[in-house]
């Protein structure tokens, strides 16, 4: 066998194949050891792939729903408005600039109204956010066309969740109470001429969509909106007492609660994680503890103490792909049914008040396999070099002997 290359610290191929070859057969001849340990790292290496695809699946999910149903490609909001302060809702109420009318005219621009309001379903009192929107827009996957509907009440659509919350029914006809802009209180029934499902809770609870020109009739705010939703096709302008939304800044706050429940979800899998390098640090201390003679007759016959430390760091880094062979095989169809026949869950995942479908999605990209697989195998590759630096410290002789450590 060749010496170690003191002059440029590498092992030749053919040499580093040899190592290899035998660092696999020593591992293999641990028997149910190494197996014991190649499963549990091969269930890390799965549970890691299978928890992070499905926060990945759920933060794209959820940005693709918000986007669909709720802010298109942005929002221009009136500079007063606040979503979380119901008492900026007037007085964030102002004519839409001359400049977007053509906008909105062509359905580029969709402006939104919102006003309070109160409904009184079976002789009960409920608080909601009246919400006027073109009936005719195409923006967002809202299904404004029922608004079209012929009735003697005011049409109007809610969610399935605020439905399900006020007991209402489709074609229910209820009385609803609002102020118009002289703060006078006036009041007419409505008929819910629509109920739709949909993943977005800022879309559902609490809000009753209506025609944008009946809204505007019935709080004497002619022309007037809160928020204007802008089309991908329309270019982004800089407007006096409006301030514009990007898609990233209004998904902002999805995108966190997913990282921040990403970092929650690590702790389980490092837990696997550690115990798995637990074990191999152990079976590779007891190894060269046992085969203190094999390791004195190896280094007798050519191999330097370095490429000794080579072939244990070897063997115990072998461990990790042998989990990647066994996660594969028993890991491919839980991930593949993950990715397309998706978990569901036996309840409204939108009572938790975040953008959640009931079905979510796995994603697992090649970036994040292989990124794992790299991850663990130079994690591996530490843990089984650290007891394997005790063979640099070992007297050949008094390792054939059995006694060197």
């Amino acid at each position: 066998m060749k010496k170690y290359n003191i002059r440029t610290g590498k092992l030749p191929l053919q040499e580093t194949g040899v190592l290899f070859k035998t660092a696999f057969r020593s591992l293999i001849g641990n028997g149910l050891k190494t197996w014991l340990n190649v499963f549990v790292l091969s269930v890390t290496f799965v549970m890691i792939l299978a928890l992070q695809g499905i926060l990945r699946g759920w933060s794209d999910q959820a940005v693709e729903d918000t986007i669909k149903w709720e802010i298109a490609d942005g929002q221009y909001w009136q500079a007063k408005y606040d979503p979380f302060d119901p008492f900026t809702f007037d007085s964030s109420t102002v004519e839409i600039p001359a400049e977007m009318q053509t906008g909105v005219k062509n359905h580029l621009l969709e402006p939104v109204l919102i006003s309070q309001a109160t409904i009184y379903p079976d002789g009960r009192m409920q608080g909601v956010l009246l919400r006027g929107i073109d009936s005719q827009q195409k923006l967002l996957k809202i299904p404004t066309e029922k608004l079209n509907t012929k009735c003697s009440e005011i049409p109007v659509i809610v969610g399935a969740f605020m439905a399900k919350q006020t007991g209402l029914k489709l074609n229910d006809v209820m009385t609803l109470r609002w102020r118009d802009k002289n703060g006078t209180f006036e009041a007419a029934d409505i008929r819910i001429v629509g109920i739709f499902k949909t993943s977005v809770p800022t879309v559902d609870f609490g809000s009753v969509w209506l025609p944008l020109e009946r809204l505007q009739q019935m709080t004497m705010k002619s022309n007037c909106a809160n928020i204007i939703i802008k089309s991908p096709d329309y270019p982004t302008k800089e407007l006096k007492g409006w301030k514009f939304k990007s898609v990233d800044d209004l998904t902002e706050s999805t995108r966190l609660l997913v990282k921040t429940k990403t970092m929650g979800t690590s702790v389980l899998y490092l837990i696997f994680l550690l115990l798995a390098m637990l074990a191999i640090f152990d079976t590779q201390t007891l190894s060269i503890f046992r085969r203190q003679k094999e390791i004195g007759t190896l280094i007798a016959l050519g191999m330097t103490q370095k490429q000794v430390v080579w072939h244990f760091t070897l063997e115990g880094t072998l461990n990790s792909i042998l989990a990647f062979v066994l996660g594969t095989l028993w890991g491919s169809p839980i991930l593949w049914y993950m990715v397309e026949k998706g978990i569901s869950f036996n309840m409204d995942a939108g009572e938790m008040g975040i953008a959640m479908a009931d079905t979510m999605y796995a994603s697992v990209t090649p970036g994040l396999v292989i990124g794992t697989m790299l991850f663990m195998l130079i994690v591996t590759a530490v843990v089984s070099y650290l007891p394997a630096r005790k063979i640099a410290k070992m007297n050949p002789t008094e390792a054939i002997r059995g006694k060197a450590l």
